[in-house]
């Protein structure tokens, strides 16, 4: 997707005029509000075909935001651009809404290194260490890249 980054940075009513939207009834406790009015929303963005739902709250418009933010961060996880630029800062809080682009542009750095720790460390500008607490922060990213992060490369050994 070469125009990934855009897309991250849409604004909720612009990424929504990219996608179906989908207003359903959710399931589960909440009572008789939960059971009579349709909050629940599943989001498809139209280009790529990724999808993302919420209905953890009682609001549609709150559902709406959640969904659209966990669509972006589907986006972020699973779309790699070549070749990769650096977040501007290597400082983004989990809650922040630039926090899927920041997500997006540290995995591209990662995959273009093989998702070896110590050469994305050094091409982000950081220590080892400081980037494996990064992506230890978020357990979605930390599952993403587990299965690679610092597997040993042909002829060399496992880092720690």
């Amino acid at each position: 997707m070469e125009n990934r980054d855009e897309i991250l940075s849409l604004s909720d009513e612009q990424l929504s005029a990219c996608c179906d939207l989908e207003f359903f009834k959710g399931s589960g406790n909440g009572g008789q509000k939960r059971n009579k009015t349709s909050s629940a929303v599943r989001v498809r963005h139209r280009a790529s075909g990724f999808c993302a739902v919420d209905c953890s709250g009682r609001s549609q418009h709150a559902n709406r935001h959640a969904a659209l933010r966990k669509l972006r961060l589907e986006i972020a996880r699973n779309c790699r651009v070549s070749p990769a630029r650096p977040p501007e800062s290597m400082v983004c809080a989990l809650s922040h809404e630039h926090y899927p682009l920041f997500c997006a542009r540290l995995l591209d750095v990662l995959a273009e290194h093989d998702y070896r720790c110590r050469p994305a460390a050094a091409a982000l500008g950081v220590t080892p260490s400081a980037l494996n607490r990064l992506l230890r922060r978020d357990p979605a990213l930390w599952q993403l890249v587990a299965p690679f992060y610092n597997q040993p490369q042909s002829g060399e050994e496992r880092e720690v």
